[in-house]
């Protein structure tokens, strides 16, 4: 049996679970090697769901209540009930909301967020009572898709920022540099490229998250080849890693 490979989330209250993956410890080949978890992404499904199903053995969460998203590069964020994603993790593959965000007090659901590049985001509230996980690409954070995840959790306890292209690996044109800086403040912008890790701490700051609050487990997704995907790197032929969080129910 490989073994998968995580960043865990430190500081997590009692029965709350968060981490994310890499690309190692799972069965597809090629550009998809070896922890992809995406599904629009050209991979083998066969893969897929061998590898859903490797993590959620290996952590230790329900991979028919799990719940994840089409992503839209958008603000949506969607409330996820009991049966979680109803068995589409693991099954059809397909079928999921639309949106960049989702919430749930359901214990046992885990929420799990798809990246190459952009910012996965974990967080619980104040009491450990709802957890959320969040995409937020360029597009995203612009639209508000941080703030909104922030919200959706009622009294932040704490949140995670996962890995994500770095600003030594992520220049862009001038309209987007201009639009960062005046979103987030001139830091988010360095030379060339704009930082998405900083801006994410900026939006979940002005949310009303204390930067005690705001764990950054770091890491540049363009920059580690053999621990991450990059969908810039390699210029669309990649895979998937996950931010997931949950609540573990009560034995």
């Amino acid at each position: 049996m490989k073994t998968i490979v995580l960043d865990e989330v430190p500081g997590c209250p009692p029965r709350v679970r968060a981490a994310f993956t890499t690309r190692t410890g799972g069965e597809s080949t090629g550009p998809h090697a070896s922890l992809n978890l995406g599904t629009a992404c050209g991979d083998d499904p066969g893969h897929v769901r061998a590898n859903r199903l490797a993590l959620a053995g290996a952590v230790g969460f329900d991979p028919d209540r799990a719940a994840t998203l089409t992503q839209m590069h958008g603000a949506a964020v969607v409330a996820v009930g009991p049966l979680g994603g109803g068995g589409t993790f693991i099954g059809s593959l397909d079928g999921h909301a639309d949106a960049d965000g989702m919430v749930t007090s359901e214990p046992g659901v885990a929420l799990l967020v798809q990246g190459a590049d952009c910012v996965p985001i974990v967080g619980w509230s104040a009491d450990a009572s709802t957890v959320m996980g969040v995409h937020a690409g360029w597009r995203g954070l612009m639209a508000g898709v941080v703030e909104a995840g922030a919200a959706a959790l009622g009294t932040p306890g704490g949140v995670a920022i996962g890995p994500c292209i770095g600003p030594c690996c992520y220049p862009v044109d001038g309209d987007l540099r201009e639009g960062m800086a005046g979103r987030f403040g001139d830091r988010a912008v360095r030379g060339e490229s704009v930082d998405l890790r900083w801006a994410a701490r900026a939006a979940l700051v002005a949310a009303g998250i204390p930067p005690p609050q705001i764990v950054d487990v770091g890491g540049c997704t363009s920059c580690d080849g053999d621990r991450y995907f990059s969908h810039r790197r390699d210029a669309g032929h990649t895979g998937r890693q996950v931010g997931l969080i949950w609540i573990e129910e009560e034995r």
